[in-house]
This record gives C-alpha cells, sequence and structure tokens, in this order.
C-alpha cells in the first residue's frame, strides 16, 4: 500500500512539472481568464441591479461565483482537457495495449497525473485571476479557516468528480476510434450544467432541481456554495456526500469501462 502511495504521488508530481513547463501558456490563459471575469461582471451587476436578491445571491455573492468559476475553469478541467486527453490519443495509436498490461493501475495512474494537473492550475489560473478579481471588486472570503478547509476539499471532488466524466469519454474511443463528438457534447454540458453559464440558483423551476442533481453541478457551484457559506451543518455534509456519490459512481464505471476494454482492445488500422 505506502509503495502504491509513493508512486501515486511521483506521477503526480511529475504531472504538475510538466504543466509548469508552459509557462508562456499559463500566463496567457491567466489574462484571458482576468478579460473574461471582468466583463462577466459588469454584466452580472447590471442583472443583480434589476433583481439585487437574484437566486439568494446579493451582488457580492454573485460577483464572487465569477472569480470562483474562472479559478475553477481549468482547475476542473470543464472544457475537457488533462490527462485523460493522453488516454484517448493513446488509444487510437494502440499504445494502450502496453498501458493496460502494466503491473500497475490505469485507473489511479491517470487519476494521480489529474490531481498533479489540477493542483498546478490552482495555484497559478486559480489563484491569481481572483487575486485580480480581489482587487477590482468587493468579493466574499470564507468566515473561518475551516470554511476554506471545507472548500478545498469540495474543489478535490470536483475534479475527482470531473476526471471520471472525461475518463469514461475518452474510453469511448475504445469502441468509437474517435472521442471527438462525445468530447464536444460533454463539453457542452459541463460549461452548461456546472453553473459557468450562469448559477444554477438562477435556473427557473424543475430545470434548476434537474440540473442541481447532475454530476457536473460538483464542478463549480457547490464548491462556491461553500465558498459563499451557503451551505452549512447537514446541508454542508449532504453537498459534500452528493460529490463523493458522484466520484464513487464515476470511478466504478471508469473501472468496469477499462475491464471491459482489457479483454477487447480496437485500434485504428486493425
Amino acid at each position: 500500500m505506502r509503495a502504491c502511495v509513493g508512486l501515486w504521488y511521483a506521477v503526480a508530481r511529475l504531472s504538475f512539472r510538466r504543466y509548469s513547463t508552459y509557462r508562456a501558456a499559463t500566463l496567457a490563459g491567466i489574462f484571458t481568464n482576468c478579460v473574461f471575469g471582468v466583463i462577466i461582471c459588469f454584466t452580472y451587476m447590471a442583472v443583480w441591479r434589476q433583481n439585487p436578491t437574484a437566486g439568494g445571491y446579493d451582488v457580492t455573492d454573485a460577483l464572487t461565483y465569477v472569480w470562483l468559476g474562472q479559478a475553477m475553469l481549468m482547475t476542473v478541467a470543464m472544457w475537457s482537457g488533462g490527462a485523460t486527453d493522453d488516454l484517448a490519443a493513446r488509444i487510437r495509436s494502440g499504445d494502450v495495449a502496453l498501458d493496460l498490461h502494466r503491473p500497475v493501475s490505469l485507473l489511479g495512474w491517470y487519476l494521480a497525473c489529474d490531481l498533479g494537473r489540477a493542483c498546478y492550475h490552482l495555484l497559478t489560473r486559480g489563484v491569481a485571476p481572483t487575486i485580480v478579481g480581489s482587487l477590482l471588486f468587493d468579493l466574499r472570503y470564507p468566515q473561518d479557516a475551516l470554511t476554506g478547509l471545507v472548500f478545498a476539499l469540495s474543489v478535490t471532488l470536483a475534479v475527482t468528480v470531473s476526471f471520471g466524466v472525461r475518463m469514461l469519454v475518452s474510453a469511448s474511443a475504445f469502441w468509437l476510434l474517435d472521442d471527438t463528438g462525445v468530447k464536444q457534447l460533454a463539453a457542452v454540458c459541463a460549461f452548461f450544467f456546472s453553473g459557468m453559464t450562469v448559477p444554477l440558483v438562477l435556473f427557473p423551476g424543475w430545470t434548476g432541481e434537474v440540473a442541481s442533481l447532475l454530476p457536473w453541478a460538483s464542478y463549480l457551484q457547490v464548491p462556491a456554495d461553500v465558498w459563499l457559506g451557503k451551505r452549512t451543518g447537514l446541508d454542508l455534509i449532504g453537498a459534500l456526500g452528493f460529490q463523493a456519490l458522484w466520484t464513487a459512481i464515476l470511478l466504478w464505471a471508469c473501472h468496469a469501462v477499462l475491464r471491459l476494454a482489457n479483454r477487447k482492445v480496437v485500434v485504428q488500422g486493425g
């Protein structure tokens, strides 16, 4: 067990280093996040000027939500990407046949890679835009250290839920040979149902209730509500349980799909 933990830590650390080499791309991404954050903030200010309590948020909550969204965009890999894209490429080339027969868990390997990637993006494209946002706007912060710790746990669960979805999308290449269409569909669902377009609390009627039950709600809406203090007591435990449940379901589904793929691998070229 100790050897496995050491292996996954080493994989995550090397993944962190891999993404840290793309400094120019990181700086460009931070600039882009800041620009879009400012634009969306002014849009939200106009909306909340007309309805100061929309969705149970005040304008400070809404502006904070914007910058949390910019911070989570790459951390959670909302538009796909990350380690799972490497898997899809290896499926198309046939190199995955070697991966499936190595004496390590393929699922654990890619999860460790993705956690390393997420950590890097959180510390760069997550923290930097949030600092810029705090300098330009009045934002809300956790009331105590415990809320900050719970938020960190919620972000970790958000990444694992996202990983599960992206892993299943990439694994579809075992049978489809090209995951492009599935990836684009998943990206649209993630962008809309995560609350990235607008907070899910603004969805009317049953649409908001349905969206809040889908795994994509774990990406942004749940961590944002934890940060804003909208989840307390049993409601907070339920929110974390919701993320943990989707993590378990999706990782189990990934494990089952990879077991099926291990029995029959079809790659382009026969």
